[in-house]
């Protein structure tokens, strides 16, 4: 008998499982998936999860947060990292505050408190690169050294500030459609902050010196500069984020931002983001901040104490320290 040649039926096509390949082929496909299971189990758990007041919170709360951790991404990714951003972004709060009651513009006040905060950047930047310390001895040191400022300046008394103009506290409580407005500038931060980071030649060289500085030096890259410029952007946006806070709140508190600097770097260690410098995303970091927010608004729901909070989030800290450990143990194997 002639053989016949079978010819192999093809496997039909499964849309569902194409969607998740090609989610997962991304680098922050994982974190997708992730947020997206949480949210689908938190619908089920609470029937107050997908309400649109929790929902506002959440983006409130990582919108105003997410900018910090914009900044935090380019500091690891350079090669350091930042324990200051909370102070520093209180301390914006309390020298645009400050200024205010003493009959300064809104306005200028809080460009005098953003400006401020670039000086803290470009002065721990020197001290990085001109002094020679690392960045944890002088992140650490600065974060005493603004939440001090913030002390002496308010005497340790909270600022009142609810005599600020409309105008000024649309930033914070204004909404457009019924999207509050801190939204609209989180994402022209993050959509200009992710394309540069992909385009530019400052990103490049960013990477660069994160990746392997004194490579980045025989190529003639001035490293110095580089950190310079990213410990400034850090602190800029820290400072903005401040100013948000304050028109958002209508006060000035001394104790505010404690901690922040800890969910900064948890979020961008979990977007992808290596401690040792050279690797990380804009979208990976935001992603990272939104599973952390979206993680503690279902505690809050589930009335869970604030104390298992703060275990609960060291703890997922830990995980992601570890395993970024255990993946570049591996490569280097």
């Amino acid at each position: 008998m002639d053989s016949v040649d079978t010819v192999p039926a093809e496997k039909p096509t499964n849309n569902v499982s194409n969607i998740f390949k090609a989610i997962q082929g991304f680098r922050e496909g994982t974190l997708i998936l992730i947020i997206l299971a949480v949210c689908i189990i938190m619908s089920f758990v609470s029937p107050y999860f997908f309400t649109w007041p929790n929902l506002k919170a959440i983006l409130l709360s990582f919108s105003t947060e997410g900018i910090v951790v914009v900044g935090m991404t380019l500091i690891l990714v350079v090669g350091g990292f930042d324990l200051s951003v909370g102070s520093v972004m209180c301390l914006a709060m309390v020298v645009g505050g400050k200024l205010f009651l003493m009959g300064v513009n809104p306005w200028l006040a809080s460009l005098i408190g953003i400006g401020v905060c670039s000086l803290i950047g470009f002065t721990m930047g020197i001290f990085v690169t001109k002094v020679g310390l690392n960045f944890f001895i002088t992140t650490l040191a600065f974060m005493g050294i603004a939440r001090g400022l913030c002390f002496v300046i308010t005497q340790g008394t909270p600022l009142s500030l609810f005599a600020l103009p409309k105008s000024f506290k649309f930033i914070g409580q204004g909404t457009i459609y019924s999207i509050p407005f801190t939204i609209f500038i989180f994402a022209v931060i993050v959509i200009a902050s992710d394309y540069l980071m992909r385009k530019s030649t400052l990103a490049r060289k960013v990477f660069y010196t994160g990746s392997n500085e004194k490579a980045a030096i025989f190529s003639g890259i001035k490293t110095h500069r580089v950190k310079i410029v990213t410990c400034v952007l850090c602190s800029t946006l820290a400072g903005l984020a401040g100013i948000i806070y304050m028109s958002r709140f209508g006060a000035s508190i001394p104790g505010f931002g404690i901690g922040l600097e800890l969910n900064a770097i948890s979020a961008v260690v979990i977007g992808g983001a290596s401690l040792t410098g050279g690797v990380g995303t804009v979208l990976g970091s935001i992603l990272g901040i939104a599973l952390l927010q979206t993680i503690t608004g279902s505690m809050v729901l589930l009335d869970v104490s604030p104390y298992w909070q703060d275990l609960i989030r060291g703890g997922i800290l830990l995980g992601a320290v570890s395993l970024d450990h255990i993946r570049h143990t591996r490569k280097r194997g």
